[in-house]
């Protein structure tokens, strides 16, 4: 992975993010943590878009959450990762480094985009495309799976939980 994207070094902390939004109401993020190639599953964030509302915007919300992520991992004087993956294309990745510019880090990043499984890297227009089989490549959509199917998993959760509560209030009335 290092040589592939031409990384500074060995990423033994990666961070991926992802926006999942079933309607205008429900958009929500997440963020997966792997630590030597291994899920660290008490790295993992959820995060409630607060900025965005009443709209689906991939990119304010991407830019929202990478802003919080790593605004609060500065304040607390914490370790930053070694490579941040995007769960999307050019637009997502834009939104992210544009955040990070914003704080002043530059952290190497990257998106994969679902659609052709490429790889966006920041300063190319176009995406990289490696062997599907690789073992890269195959690392990498794993960690993308796993921060996928922990998003949706908490949007499900945020969806229920608010048709509960409406009903709840419908039957108090």
């Amino acid at each position: 992975i290092k040589d592939s994207l031409n990384l500074p070094e060995i990423p033994r902390v990666i961070e991926c993010f992802d926006i999942s939004n079933l309607s205008y109401d429900h958009i929500v993020a997440g963020m997966v943590r792997f630590v030597d190639a291994k899920p660290d599953k008490k790295g993992y964030r959820k995060f409630r878009i607060r900025t965005v509302e009443g709209k689906n915007d991939d990119f304010a919300s991407m830019s929202e959450v990478v802003l919080r992520r790593y605004r609060r991992l500065i304040e607390e004087n914490s370790a930053l990762p070694d490579l941040i993956i995007i769960d999307g294309g050019q637009g997502q990745l834009n939104a992210a480094l544009g955040s990070l510019q914003q704080l002043g880090l530059k952290i190497p990043t990257i998106a994969l985009a679902k659609q052709n499984e490429e790889i966006f890297l920041p300063g190319h227009s176009e995406p990289r495309k490696f062997e599907k089989n690789g073992r890269m490549m195959l690392f990498v959509r794993s960690v993308r799976d796993a921060v996928h199917k922990f998003t949706l998993g908490y949007n499900v959760k945020r969806r229920e939980m608010r048709l509960r509560d409406e009903f709840a209030a419908v039957g108090n009335n």
